[in-house]
């Protein structure tokens, strides 16, 4: 279960570093300009959905110390 989580928090985090990452190198190079705000907007949308995965890991995590 530790390694499973590990890999997903990994996966998470590359995929974060790309989405936000990629466009403020094209934008810095002047490559992608409309294509920008998508990106952002795909990132924030990353970042709710690694918030909403942390906190069900809590939960989870606090109710099987619970059951202990």
């Amino acid at each position: 279960m530790k390694c499973t989580m590990r890999i997903v928090g990994i996966v998470l985090l590359a995929l974060f570093a790309l989405v936000v990452g990629l466009p403020l190198l094209l934008a810095a190079a002047g490559i992608a300009l409309g294509v920008v705000g998508f990106v952002f907007g795909l990132a924030v949308l990353v970042i709710k959905l690694a918030v909403v995965v942390a906190i069900g890991y809590l939960l989870l995590v606090g109710f099987r110390a619970m059951l202990r």
